[in-house]
């Protein structure tokens, strides 16, 4: 059974929306993705989400009555793990159309649910004791490590900043569109070494929804999905096996890549979850389209920049399009535009997409590859 994505949009504003709560965004999102597959709630038998609302709350609202449920809450991948259990639910027979909802009010807090960290959590016994908390703290750790062993420059990591700047100028939506350099990267506020205010993700509110069904019952521009993988590392960023790989990336991308059977020369566009500057170096390396040590030569280089050979973050990314908290959802939205065409800095000729995401600090991991054609 070829499985697709047969709906795909965001909410109808990104940015700043201190008019709308998380719920309402979820909402948004969801109503807006019914009508880009040309689908209503009664054709839904199956919801998706993470977080608070969870997927009772968003199928009671929406007046649905769902045959399967997926709560994964792996941090900011797990829209591609939804996408991944979604398909599997649709070929074992549980349900026949899935809808995936997300929706944060990451910027204004609306209806947002407040972390707790507690002092039994692996984080509050192994790591805040040391001034370790929250993404820019631990990222740094990997960071740091990455610079010291292969010799990344601050000018190579400012330069992804600069490179994703470049996409974010050719889309209307992103929150940030002015180009920039890389002088401007590192003149920027230092919010925690080595970052600097332009190599951190911006803080938005937004959603997005997705429709996931078979072949059969889509009605408009499917996106096929041709292969998937979901893997997790650590939940404390200290105990990853390595500072400068995720074992994570590595392992879910070798399970999309072998069941799609297609290889690196085979990838049209790319995206990879950014939330801080170093991750799409990562992901560049892990996912195997360059080697150790290489990925920041290469962004600095412009392969990733409009007109490079491997198109990555078109839509300017989590650095200058948005991030609401959790980015996964926004980056597979992405994907499926330039499979259709209809990206506001569209590639040519894309065909088979590729989507690395990121849960936690390096925590989670999931891949999907996705293509125009069907299998």
């Amino acid at each position: 059974m070829n499985i697709v994505i047969a709906g795909a949009a965001e909410t109808d504003e990104l940015g700043k929306l201190p008019h709308m709560s998380t719920t309402q965004l979820h909402l948004q999102a969801a109503r807006n993705a019914l009508a880009d597959a040309g689908m209503t709630k009664d054709d839904i038998d199956g919801v998706a989400t993470v977080g608070v609302p969870g997927p009772i709350q968003i199928a009671h609202a929406l007046g649905i009555a769902p045959a399967w449920l997926d709560g994964t809450g792996v941090g900011g991948s797990s829209f591609l793990f939804h996408v991944r259990h979604a398909a599997a639910a649709i070929r074992a027979g549980l349900c026949t159309t899935v809808l995936i909802t997300h929706g944060e009010s990451g910027r204004s807090r609306v209806g947002a649910p407040r972390p707790a960290l507690g002092p039994d959590s692996l984080i509050g016994q192994f790591e805040l004791p040391y001034g370790v908390l929250g993404p820019p703290t631990m990222f740094t750790l990997t960071a740091l490590r990455y610079m010291k062993e292969t010799g990344l420059t601050h000018e190579q990591l400012a330069e992804v900043a600069v490179a994703q700047r470049r996409w974010a100028n050719r889309n209307p939506r992103a929150m940030y569109q002015d180009l920039i350099t890389v002088e401007d990267v590192l003149a920027s506020r230092m919010v925690a070494y080595p970052f600097h205010l332009l190599e951190c993700c911006l803080v938005t509110d937004g959603g997005g929804a997705l429709i996931v069904t078979s072949e059969e019952r889509a009605r408009r521009s499917p996106v096929h999905l041709l292969g998937s993988g979901e893997s997790a590392e650590s939940p404390i960023i200290s105990q990853m096996e390595d500072f400068t790989t995720s074992a994570a990336f590595r392992r879910s991308g070798e399970a999309a890549f072998a069941e799609a059977g297609i290889t690196h020369d085979d990838v049209d566009h790319l995206m990879i979850y950014d939330a801080f500057a170093h991750v799409p170096i990562y992901g560049l390396e892990d996912l195997g389209f360059v080697k150790r040590g290489e990925a920041g030569p290469f962004i600095a280089e412009g392969h990733t920049s409009p007109g490079g050979r491997l198109p990555l973050n078109t839509n300017g990314g989590g650095l200058s399009y948005t991030h609401t908290g959790m980015y996964g959802m926004f980056a597979i939205q992405e994907s499926v535009r330039q499979l259709r065409g209809e990206a506001a800095a569209q590639v040519p000729d894309v065909e088979i997409s590729v989507v690395l995401g990121n849960g936690g600090m390096f925590a989670s991991a999931a891949t999907l590859v996705l293509s125009s054609h069907r299998p």
